[in-house]
């Protein structure tokens, strides 16, 4: 049993504070007393040594609880190992919890110094064992005082279990006071704040350790690399189907082109751009590979059926003509943008949407926090306070395949575990790279593909692409033209 780090390209399960918290008291249930806590304060110390092998001095701020616990287990070790080591202690001893206690005992008589005050002594690295999992409100007194003292250091820091002040479900501080680890490592079960929303940034890097336990059924799931689809020589372009952009009003048409660009390059056979502009120009010149169609949507109902369509990629408010005729007949259908932006605000098309999944239709819907807070008729903070949870109320209420994008995208389907995405970075932070996902994912959605595996693999390779940018030096945000040709590259 050791740390080992959590890589985007494995499928790893996410379990959530109570499922963790069952899992745990199961295995206390049938250990002898202490070895949970010494295996968890074994795994702590070999990780700071592998992260910080030359560190000479190191801090261990230890909590009231467990988690404290964990902390004086690692402190023996790493005093043992030949580090210049202290303990710091914030709680009362006398209110420890068994295991705990009985850590701070045999830390004490290896001769670990342990102190309560936060003093400026160095610290070539902190070990972070104020708060885990049963933390339910935001830090405060001498937990935030020991958080805002470790900050102020500068230095690396190790996180166990779950950086102190953030909430392990919903990936969203606490409080004020929260901890900006360095590396993290979840003990037992990966925990699901670990992986979106604020909690991509705090955590820092994420390593696990399941201290010799099977934790059980998972809450949700890391999305996995996707498996290659290799291509058989007798296929041919009508092998894998058609997409339809529907977008682009005046002034916008970069949007709905990007998408078809895009869809072009996931391996669509044919790509049609739709523009909701009357006056646009049904070519790309630079991309002559893409054909126009003017008021495509218009179409008889069977070759609207016939077509992946994506709808809403710079629609403006006139997409809101097309969307009766599409949610009525499309079969695989990708709503983006102002298309969500429109159902949010008509309930004939929220009914028309809601109905689809009656008719064997599917549908993907493509949200950032404020257009899923619309059709939520809630606040985009409220959507960003549990991400998960506004991703399975959207999949829920519109029978979808929910893509919530952001920090950690979600995607949400009914009757599926969750899915938060592994890869992305800022670098996506530019306009046009919510276009390209769309488009991308739609020429990803062939005939005979089932709407939630492409989600997850198109979301997947989206982030990919921009990693690799990432570890190629780039700073500055890519261009969604660019990270169309960074996706085809990397596919």
């Amino acid at each position: 049993m050791s740390p080992v780090p959590v890589t985007p390209e494995r499928g790893w399960q996410l379990h959530t504070s109570a499922a963790s918290r069952a899992a745990e008291a199961a295995t206390l249930a049938v250990t002898p007393p202490h070895a949970l806590m010494q295996r968890a304060g074994l795994g702590v110390a070999r990780l700071a040594l592998a992260l910080a092998p030359h560190a000479r001095t190191i801090a261990v701020l230890a909590g009231p609880g467990n988690n404290g616990g964990d902390g004086l287990v690692a402190a023996r070790h790493l005093h043992a190992a030949g580090k210049a080591l202290r303990v710091v202690l914030l709680g009362d001893e006398q209110r420890l919890p068994a295991d705990a206690a009985d850590a701070l005992q045999a830390a004490r008589a290896a001769g670990v110094p342990i102190t309560d005050r936060l003093d400026e002594a160095p610290a070539d690295l902190v070990v972070d064992a104020l708060l885990g999992l049963g933390t339910t409100r935001a830090p405060e007194g001498r937990i935030a005082e020991a958080i805002a003292w470790a900050t102020a250091r500068g230095s690396p820091v190790l996180a166990v279990d779950l950086p102190t002040g953030l909430h392990p479900d919903t990936g969203q501080p606490l409080g004020a006071a929260c901890v900006r680890a360095t590396a993290t490592l979840s003990l037992l079960t990966l925990k699901p704040g670990l992986f979106t929303g604020a909690g991509r940034d705090l955590a820092g890097s994420v390593w696990l350790d399941t201290l010799g336990v099977e934790a059980g059924a998972e809450s949700a799931r890391l999305a996995p690399a996707p498996e290659p689809r290799p291509r058989a020589h007798v296929q041919h372009k009508g092998s894998f189907g058609d997409v339809v952009v529907v977008g682009g009003a005046p002034g916008m048409g970069g949007a709905a082109w990007l998408a078809a660009r895009a869809a072009l390059a996931a391996g669509a056979g044919r790509v049609y751009c739709s523009p909701l502009d009357p006056a646009a120009a049904l070519l790309d010149p630079a991309h002559p590979e893409l054909m126009g169609r003017g008021t495509w949507w218009r179409s008889p109902p069977a070759e609207l059926a016939a077509a992946t369509v994506v709808c809403g990629c710079g629609g403006g408010g006139a997409v809101r003509a097309a969307l009766p005729p599409l949610l009525a007949h499309a079969v695989r259908l990708l709503l983006d943008a102002d298309a969500l932006n429109a159902v949010a605000s008509d309930p004939s098309l929220q009914r028309l949407l809601a109905g689809r999944a009656g008719r064997g239709q599917q549908t993907i819907l493509t949200p950032h926090p404020l257009e899923a807070a619309r059709l939520l008729g809630t606040g985009a903070a409220e959507v960003q306070s549990d991400r998960i949870a506004a991703a399975e109320r959207l999949a829920a209420r519109f029978a979808a395949v929910v893509v919530l994008k952001g920090s950690g995208s979600i995607v949400a389907a009914p009757g599926a575990k969750p899915s938060l995405n592994p890869t992305g970075n800022a670098l996506l932070a530019s306009a046009g790279t919510g276009d390209v996902l769309a488009g991308w994912m739609a020429g990803s959605w062939m005939p005979g593909r089932e709407a939630h595996p492409v989600a997850v693999d198109a979301v997947w390779q989206h982030g990919h692409a921009a990693d690799l940018a990432l570890t190629r030096g780039a700073t500055h945000p890519l261009l969604a033209s660019a990270l169309i040709d960074a996706l085809h590259a990397a596919a």
